[in-house]
């Protein structure tokens, strides 16, 4: 199995498909926060998340995925080769987070969601990549350009860049309450737990059922939590007043009794 069997156009689709997470992953609380955290430093950990995520994802191509397939890894070696990238995906992310630049602006927890989205995006990608390859089919029905792989491939790309953004983002809140080495242990047990399944979804899509709850239940303790404490209290405040108004602004646009045209003549 090579990555040149697959054609260029579906190597380009397969990256467009990871980075359609990071579009679905900006959504929620990430994106009514601006204007009340650093944007342009998100941005640039999103860069950070993508080049970074590049080269954990050739990683586990390379020396887990590959390996696998030519049957040169057992179960245990697989498991501890996993939790080491893992471990050092973590221990990147906590670098990166835990700055005291960082720190001081309490912008770990929405940096860390840009960096997720993007380590996720190309974890995805190179997934995808290996799933449109034919020359999988001997290991999985589901390899191949069609249909179904893209609808698998997306949900690959959705997941990993949640997956990650959700990691970072609670890791990102645990160094603002200084518990750093316990959430890195957790958060690579959890990650690592995240690529297995991601590769395994190559082999059995269904694995997906499992990755799903756990993400939507992830979901909201984010959004109204972990994302927020990223703020300064007085942004905070004013951040629930924002929203408390545009509740209300919608509310009255949408109970708001409208005239009739009337036409007259002059």
């Amino acid at each position: 199995m090579a990555i040149e069997s697959v054609p260029l156009y579906q190597q380009q689709i397969a990256f467009a498909i990871g980075l359609l997470g990071v579009y679905a992953g900006w959504r929620g609380t990430i994106s009514k926060m601006t204007g009340f955290f650093d944007l342009s430093n998100a941005a640039k950990n999103l860069l950070y998340g993508i080049v970074v995520g590049m080269i954990f994802a050739v990683i586990v191509d390379s020396y887990v995925l590959f390996e696998l397939l030519n049957l040169n890894l057992n179960i245990f070696t697989m498991s501890s080769l996993i939790i080491l990238i893992s471990l050092s995906e973590t221990a990147f992310v906590s670098f990166i987070l835990g700055r005291p630049r960082v720190v001081a602006l309490r912008a770990s927890p929405p940096n860390g969601w840009a960096l997720g989205l993007g380590m996720g995006s190309m974890h995805s990608s190179v997934l995808i990549v290996r799933l449109f390859d034919d020359g999988l089919n001997s290991f999985s029905e589901y390899s191949g350009f069609s249909i179904i792989s893209l609808l698998i491939a997306l949900s690959v790309s959705i997941s990993a860049c949640l997956g990650h953004a959700l990691i970072n983002t609670w890791q990102g809140t645990k160094i603002l309450e200084n518990t750093r080495f316990r959430s890195l242990i957790f958060a690579s047990i959890i990650r690592s737990m995240l690529t297995t399944s991601l590769l395994l979804c190559l082999f059995i899509p269904l694995i997906m059922i499992a990755i799903v709850p756990i993400l939507a239940l992830s979901w909201t303790p984010a959004q109204k939590n972990w994302m927020p404490s990223g703020m300064t209290p007085a942004a905070k405040q004013a951040f629930r007043r924002t929203l408390r108004q545009s509740e209300k602004h919608k509310i009255a646009a949408d109970h708001r009794i409208k005239g009739d045209i009337i036409d007259s003549e002059e």
